[in-house]
């Protein structure tokens, strides 16, 4: 971060999209507020910083040096953490972070288990510098990288470097990022382009987002040397309208290297001119697919192209294009700067360097991770993620969004890289992990990820635009209890039919939590078809709600039954009338003494 001579403390408040509608630019208010008034403002600055990452716990206030982490901080807590921390040297033990496996408070970051196994470079500025001051930016090394290529390095030296790198794109394929920047390099035009793919469509994924909300200048300065290579000299970061945060910080930062002379024409005082231009996606998950994103931006319908011709010859404009996506472009600088043989030391022998996750579902600690490719799924999900939460069991991880697959118990070793998670069925994806316990049906998954992803579908291919159609049929069948043993084999075969001939990723994939949960999991989908019964307690056609002998006659549920179908004498076990129970759950939800059952 920038030096200040006069300050000795930094308190960064995280301005993440999560704290930011928590309240934590009122604590950033309230804290400036505060240290002019203690009249300590030549001593300590206040600053916004990016996502630490640890979003369970927000708002997150850090004091640096102390390296004292604050975690859900309020704006009413700053007076504390003034007048206590700040001018008497006393932490705020109440705001401090219980270690739930040590039973005791914890003040470093870096003594935090969510923490300890991770390894940022993609965040690698997230949590520690003002995004919205290039000169923080520029005290992190931001830029070196570019100087040093436009420098030192030709075109074809960068190309070596990152393919000897083994930089996968992180966006889900995990193709080869030298091998797409050389094949970009080939082609011969007037005009070429680098498109930076911050569409991220997969439910419950953020890290993107947080890339550009924390760090927006490290895409920038990688997308100028993605175009000092490939002879690019304009770029455009596609990026869905629903990131307002991450917009407003891009435009800043832009705005900011232009005038640094980081970005436009004869950057660095070379003859090497690169601008970038942003454009706005409306949420179609398809438009992650770099020829329908491509599309997009010309105007068109967002929907996939035939291939080849490849963008890398044909592709904005009909011109020779490079798509990478947030993350991928994060990693650029960090190689730069640090040399091949110190990525290459980090992840496994075929997936190098890391991956980001935004870890969500029923896990303790919620928020975003990066950790070395070869982590196995235990050590993110018990480790990091501190188990499940209410103390259930495990069930399955959902790796690679809508277009993964769930990973149940006796694969929790599996480490995480590209060839592991497809080899059980699942897949890297953009880096969405979202966990399950018990009380998760695993048929109610498979059918809820195949409804968004038909949803999503453009429609331009008939196996995605109506066999998706018929498989969501089928599930939606086997759900109600409707189903005959034939449906099942149908719904595999009809799933393995969708994945073989879809024209584009989002259809070829679409099939992959049928399959994968078939696979795990088919004693679920065999009870829900022969059983006629939903072990999960979750698909409301298959249940029937009785009431035990533990009723105490308090009467609560059948006041609050919409339907008016509980009946029964105050103090005396009441009766569900099963012709009139609509099973809205009320009744289960509102007992006091745990008296209603579904089975």
């Amino acid at each position: 971060m920038v030096e200040n001579k006069k300050c000795k403390r930094e308190i960064l408040v995280c301005g993440g999209t999560g704290c930011q509608s928590a309240e934590s630019q009122k604590i950033l208010e309230n804290l400036r507020e505060q240290i002019v008034k203690a009249g300590i403002s030549n001593e300590v600055k206040a600053s916004i910083t990016g996502c630490f990452g640890f979003c369970e716990k927000g708002p997150i206030v850090k004091v640096d040096p102390d390296n004292v982490f604050y975690v859900k901080v309020k704006p009413d807590d700053v007076e504390d953490i003034v007048n206590e921390h700040l001018l008497n040297g006393k932490i705020v033990e109440r705001l401090l972070y219980e270690e739930p496996t040590l039973k005791k408070k914890v003040k470093r970051q870096d003594e935090m288990s969510f923490y300890k196994k991770q390894y940022r470079i993609a965040l690698r500025n997230c949590g520690l510098i003002n995004p919205e001051d290039i000169r923080e930016s520029i005290a992190e090394r931001g830029y070196m990288a570019l100087g040093k290529v436009l420098t030192e390095m030709t075109p074809d030296d960068i190309i070596k470097l990152i393919s000897d790198s083994g930089l996968r794109g992180r966006g889900g394929g995990g193709f080869p990022t030298g091998k797409k920047w050389s094949l970009a390099r080939q082609f011969q035009a007037d005009q070429k382009y680098i498109i930076c793919n911050a569409d991220e469509g997969d439910p419950g994924a953020f890290m993107d987002r947080s890339i550009l909300e924390g760090d927006p200048h490290s895409v920038l300065e990688a997308m100028a040397i993605a175009g000092y290579a490939l002879d690019a000299s304009h770029g455009f970061i596609y990026i869905r309208a629903e990131y307002p945060l991450a917009i407003d910080r891009l435009k800043i930062a832009i705005k900011q290297s232009r005038e640094y002379g980081l970005l436009g024409k004869n950057i660095l005082g070379t003859n090497f001119n690169f601008d970038v231009e942003l454009k706005f996606g409306a949420g179609a998950f398809v438009c992650g697919e770099e020829t329908a994103l491509i599309n997009s931006i010309e105007g068109y319908r967002g929907e996939p192209r035939n291939k080849p011709p490849y963008p890398a010859e044909s592709g904005l404009w009909d011109k020779p294009t490079s798509v990478n996506n947030v993350e991928t472009f994060a990693n650029i600088p960090a190689i730069i700067n640090n040399g091949v043989d110190w990525f290459t030391s980090i992840g496994t022998k075929t997936s190098k360097g890391t991956k980001v996750f935004a870890l969500a579902g029923k896990i303790n600690n919620v928020g975003l991770v990066e950790v070395p490719m070869g982590t196995t799924l235990r050590e993110i999900i018990y480790d990091i993620g501190g188990g499940i939460s209410g103390g259930k069991k495990f069930k399955a991880v959902q790796t690679g969004g809508p277009s993964g697959g769930c990973i149940p118990t006796s694969l929790l070793d599996t480490p995480i890289d590209y060839e592991s998670l497809n080899a059980i069925g699942s897949m890297m994806g953009s880096g969405g992990m979202i966990v399950m316990d018990e009380d998760n049906c695993m048929v109610d998954i498979a059918k809820f990820y195949l409804e968004f992803t038909l949803e999503e579908s453009c429609g331009k291919c008939t196996p995605c635009r109506i066999g998706n159609k018929r498989l969501y049929e089928l599930l939606d069948k086997i759900t109600k209890g409707k189903a005959e043993e034939q449906d099942l084999i149908n719904l595999k075969e009809l799933a393995q039919i969708v994945k073989d001939t879809s024209l584009c990723g989002l259809g070829q994939t679409s099939p992959n939590p049928i399959l994968s949960n078939m696979r795990y999991f088919r004693d679920e989908f065999d009870a829900h078809v022969n059983g006629k019964s939903c072990p999960a307690g979750v698909c409301k056609d298959l249940l029937n709600y009785q009431i035990t002998d533990k009723c105490i006659g308090c009467t609560r549920c059948a006041k609050k039954c919409p339907v008016s179908c509980i009946s029964g004498n105050v103090k005396e076990k009441h009766v569900i009338d099963q012709d009139k129970c609509i099973k809205c759950n009320t009744c289960y939800e509102i007992c006091p003494v745990d008296a209603i059952i579904r089975k």
